[in-house]
């Protein structure tokens, strides 16, 4: 296999970077377009582990992707925006819902980018500043999201990096696999 030239390397470059730009844009796109009406309930908690069993499932198909790979790290940026965006619009959407049945549960109501904001404040652990949880229910919510950030920081980058460094083995490549 001869190695690629910079105009090569320069589209297979840009091709991962256009794969994870749509992927952060469709994600977003669709919080913003799916009817979020339904109000509170039992479907809203079944709504939340249907997607964080969908977002594992991602995990899982993206590490088996990261590891057969031709390019693992490039591979393993795509993977991480998928799965962080549909890690933080499930919680938004959660939080948006919650809002807008009981909107004392927060220091003001939330529309979807408040709800959105808030999720990455939270993920980011940058601290409340004008939104925070009030509610117990909210503050219970807010503690689970915390504690699974440091579950997708923790032991997803572990995983990814995990099957990243697979990837490279299979190749035989020490140092990077960028294209040379």
């Amino acid at each position: 296999m001869s190695l690629p030239n910079d105009w090569q390397r320069r589209r297979i470059v840009t091709g991962h970077l256009l794969r994870s730009a749509a992927s952060v844009t469709a994600l977003t796109w669709l919080y913003y377009l799916i009817p979020l009406d339904k109000g509170v309930g039992f479907d809203t908690v079944l709504m939340l582990l249907a997607g964080l069993v969908v977002f594992g499932l991602v995990v899982v198909r993206q590490v088996d992707a990261i590891a057969r790979s031709e390019y693992p790290r490039l591979r393993a940026i795509e993977a991480l925006t998928t799965a962080v965006p549909l890690f933080l619009v499930l919680f938004s959407a959660v939080y948006f819902l919650i809002s807008t049945e009981y909107p004392a549960s927060f220091t003001e109501p939330l529309n979807r980018t408040d709800a959105l904001y808030f999720t990455v404040t939270v993920f980011a652990t940058v601290g409340f500043g004008d939104i925070a949880p009030v509610s117990q229910a909210t503050r219970v919510l807010t503690t689970a999201q915390m504690v699974a950030d440091l579950i997708v920081v923790g032991i997803v980058a572990k995983v990814l990096f995990g099957a990243v460094q697979v990837g490279l083995r299979r190749k035989g490549v020490e140092e990077t696999d960028l294209p040379p």
